[in-house]
């Protein structure tokens, strides 16, 4: 590689119940498969989109439906998923966002900060943190920072776990969660509801229960993890806001190269899902070892959902009777 060469880098994303690797699935981006990842705090299906995906495993579809829906035909990549709590979560304990284990403010591209105000003007006034801390992180209250949130139905430990691949999440409510979401007063558009969150008061005043299903999508049209160029698609790895462009490609070393999101409580730490974006260098030893596990996960997870037909088998887990239920 010529010494003013960018690097060449191929995304492979992973997710799990934890920030431990070894508990994290291979993501199937844009296939028709949904993920079900559990632990002590909640049962989560999860789907990720990427618009022109050229990540790993090999012959991954380079896009998804998704992309065609009116919503989402300017966005670049949506993380969503179907949550069902295993305890109740307030609102105002439940962050969204990205954190990372090591230092990365030596690594931070110049506008950083232009952007990161940016961001909190224009798209997520909500969003908290500290980019130069040892630990670095930038969370929102999920609630405020979601693009699209919807209450569903109660569950029971009969029921199966719901699939995503098929489903465009949209705004609003089903069945006994479009009553919750009036008896709550969440506004019902996106603008709204993500407005209305801002205030502490009104997340304080909302909270997850146990056992109901909430579906929920992420993703924008800022962050870019591919581009075109003479015909082929390479690892981007841009920001791009209104007036700012960064591409964090340059910035980006071998401690410093994967992108987290995290659900987890504010207060407590529980964590309830993690997506790891991962950049894989391409062209060094390890490179082969990334490739060998990826298409060894996405064999095993194939057979596993063909034997499953499809299926995230069933809940096997419902809430405690409440004094209304006995009643």
């Amino acid at each position: 590689m010529a010494e003013n060469e960018t690097p060449k880098y191929r995304l492979k994303v992973t997710a799990g119940p934890s920030y431990d690797p070894s508990t994290h699935q291979l993501v199937p981006v844009n296939e028709d498969q949904t993920l079900r990842i559990e632990n002590e705090h909640a049962i989560t299906s999860l789907c990720v989109r990427i618009q022109d995906y050229t990540g790993y495993p090999d012959h991954s579809p380079r896009t998804s439906p998704y992309f065609n829906h009116p919503l989402h035909q300017s966005d670049q990549y949506s993380i969503s998923f179907a949550i069902v709590f295993k305890h109740p979560v307030n609102a105002n304990s439940l962050l969204f966002g990205n954190d990372f284990d090591r230092p990365i403010r030596d690594r931070l591209p110049p506008g950083f900060n232009a952007a990161l105000r940016l961001v909190k003007w224009t798209i997520d006034p909500s969003l908290d943190g500290d980019a130069y801390a040892d630990k670095p992180y930038l969370y929102s209250p999920a609630v405020a920072s979601w693009n699209q949130l919807c209450i569903g139905e109660r569950v029971r430990k009969d029921d199966e776990v719901p699939g995503m691949h098929e489903r465009v999440v949209e705004e609003g409510g089903e069945g006994s969660g479009l009553e919750v979401r009036k008896q709550m007063g969440v506004p019902t558009s996106v603008n709204e509801r993500r407005k209305y969150f801002q205030s502490e008061e009104a997340r304080t005043g909302f909270e997850f229960e146990e056992g109901r299903v909430y579906w929920v999508d992420f993703g924008n049209p800022y962050l870019g993890f591919n581009v075109e160029v003479a015909d082929l698609v390479v690892v981007d790895f841009s920001l791009h806001l209104p007036g700012i462009t960064i591409n964090v490609l340059p910035y980006i070393n071998e401690d410093n190269h994967s992108l987290r999101y995290v659900l987890k409580h504010r207060d407590t730490d529980e964590v309830y899902l993690v997506v790891l974006f991962t950049l894989v260098l391409q062209g060094t030893d390890e490179e082969p070892l990334h490739k060998e596990e990826a298409e060894r996960m996405r064999r095993e997870s194939k057979q596993q959902h063909e034997k499953n037909d499809g299926k995230l088998g069933r809940f096997e887990w419902e809430p405690e009777p409440s004094a209304d239920d006995v009643e």
